[in-house]
């Protein structure tokens, strides 16, 4: 898989790739990440990429031009199956969206600054528009490397376990179970005994109890 996103801030995006997991998982060579400086497409003298908004008000506007030119390049270079942007009205972001996007094999994800992109190429260029919450941030570099991050994980062999993703919260619309580790007992709080029994058929039939107890009390909205 490759993910190319798009930033006027692409510092922003250095942390998030290099360490970890993600880390592991570029350096294996199963996923490629590369972050495209906008500024780079910038227009006169100062690689401009904003400016006012037509009608007046408050807060600049990405221009379209600088825009189209990053993404046609890279359209020059392969295709891609999303052109996604992150902004706060887009469709929010879940487990679901997340194990469709990983199975792409190219994605560019464009980040949103200042008041926002021209609608122009929202209108003609981008194919999903993500929103990781009902808030606002400075930019969509953060929710970049939020779904990034949720994408990669389930690329087969970037998890040690590939199992593992399978049992995180939301992938079966119910939340994960408690889990315990060593030791077994600290300060007179114990692990549930069915834990350490070594009864396998159990220990699952208990996860999968909790796993609904903790999801009708937290988030039964996801039952429905």
């Amino acid at each position: 898989m490759r993910i190319d996103i798009i930033s006027a801030l692409p510092a922003l995006l250095e942390s998030p790739f290099n360490d970890s997991i993600l880390k592991r998982a570029i350096e294996r060579g199963l996923v490629e990440v590369i972050v495209h400086d906008l500024r780079e497409f910038g227009l006169g003298k100062h690689r401009q990429i904003d400016d006012y908004q037509f009608g007046g008000g408050a807060g600049m506007v990405m221009m379209v031009e600088p825009i189209y030119n990053c993404i046609e390049r890279l359209k020059k270079e392969r295709d891609y199956d999303e052109i996604i942007y992150m902004t706060p009205d887009g469709e929010l972001f879940d487990q679901k969206t997340a194990n469709s996007l990983s199975l792409k094999q190219n994605i560019i994800i464009l980040c949103g600054h200042y008041k926002g992109i021209d609608q122009r190429i929202r209108d003609h260029l981008i194919t999903s528009e993500i929103s990781i919450g009902d808030y606002v941030l400075s930019g969509g570099e953060l929710a970049a490397a939020v779904v990034s991050d949720a994408i990669i994980r389930l690329i087969p062999g970037v998890l040690n376990d590939e199992s593992s993703a399978l049992t995180d919260s939301f992938q079966d619309n119910l939340l994960a179970p408690p889990v315990y580790t060593r030791p077994a007992d600290f300060k007179g709080w114990k692990v549930p005994e069915i834990l350490t029994g070594g009864n396998f058929h159990a220990i699952e039939k208990w996860r999968e109890e909790k796993a609904l107890e903790r999801t009708q009390a937290r988030r039964p909205d996801l039952l429905n």
